[in-house]
C-alpha cells in the first residue's frame, strides 16, 4: 500500500488489517506509517519508499518477498495535488507531480509485476482520481497525471488478461483528506466524500473481482458507479 500514511492510503490499509490481511505500509515518512499501524487490527509491516526512486523500489520489493513470500495485491496510491494556474506552475511543481502519480505508478508496477509473473497470480488497485476522467480549473498538470495513469492502467490490463492477475482502477470524486492545502467551505465539505467510505467500496469491489479481469469503480458525490470496460469474459475463457 503507497501512500499509506495518511487519507485514502490510510483508511485501505485499516479495512485490509480488518479482513485478517498483513498490511506493508509504505510511504515517504517513517512517523506518519507509524501513526497508521497503530491503529490497525492485525500485522503490518512499515517499509520507507520513494515512488519516484525506482532503486528503493527494487530493493523494498525485494525486502517484501524475502520477509513474506509473495505479494498478493499491491495499491498504487500515492500521490500529489498542486492546483496552480498553468502560467504559475514552476519546473518543480510539474515534475513532482508528474513524477509521483504517474512514473511513480509505472516504476512501482513494473516491479511488482515481475513478482506476480512468477507467482502466476496477483491483483493491482490504482488509485486514479476521477481528474483522470473530467478535467477542472486549476488542474491542468494534476489531471495530465491521472489521465496517464488511467491510459497505464487499461494498457496494463489488456497486458495481464491471459494471466491471473487483476485490475482495478478507482476514480473517486472530492474526498475529505490533505490533498486540499487550503480548507474547504462547510458547503463544499458536505459533497466531499470520507476517505473511510471510499475504502470500503473499493474493498467490496476487490473482494468480488477475482473471475474479472479489469474493473472501473467510479465514486463521485456519495454515489457509485461500477463498470467493466477492458475485458468482460472470466479470466480463462
Amino acid at each position: 500500500m503507497t501512500g499509506a500514511g495518511s487519507g485514502l492510503g490510510k483508511s485501505l490499509a485499516i479495512k485490509y488489517s480488518q479482513s485478517g490481511s498483513h498490511v506493508c505500509l509504505l510511504g515517504r515518512t517513517k512517523t506518519t506509517l507509524m501513526n497508521t499501524a497503530s491503529q490497525l487490527d492485525g500485522e503490518s509491516s512499515i517499509y520507507e519508499l520513494d515512488v519516484t526512486d525506482k532503486t528503493n523500489i527494487e530493493h523494498v520489493t525485494e525486502s517484501i518477498i524475502r520477509v513474506h513470500g509473495s505479494i498478493d495485491c499491491w495499491v498504487n496510491n500515492a500521490g500529489i495535488g498542486i492546483f496552480k494556474p498553468v502560467i504559475e506552475l514552476t519546473e518543480e511543481d510539474v515534475n513532482r507531480t508528474i513524477d509521483t502519480n504517474l512514473i511513480g505508478t509505472i516504476f512501482c508496477t513494473q516491479e511488482v509485476l515481475k513478482v506476480m509473473h512468477r507467482q502466476k497470480k496477483g491483483c493491482f488497485i490504482n488509485i486514479i482520481s476521477n481528474s483522470g476522467k473530467v478535467v477542472k480549473k486549476m488542474e491542468s498538470v494534476y489531471s495530465a497525471s491521472k489521465f496517464g495513469v488511467r491510459g497505464f492502467t487499461e494498457a496494463l490490463a489488456i497486458e495481464c488478461q491471459d494471466l491471473n492477475i487483476n485490475i482495478l482502477s478507482a476514480y473517486m470524486g472530492n474526498m475529505i483528506t490533505n490533498l486540499w492545502r487550503t480548507t474547504p467551505s462547510n458547503e463544499q465539505r458536505d459533497s466531499y466524500m470520507h476517505p473511510d467510505r471510499v475504502a470500503e467500496l473499493i474493498f467490496e469491489s476487490a473482494k468480488h473481482q477475482k473471475d474479472i479481469q479489469e474493473e472501473n469503480i467510479n465514486v463521485i458525490n456519495h454515489n457509485i458507479k461500477k463498470s467493466l470496460e477492458i475485458n468482460r469474459k472470466p479470466i480463462g475463457e
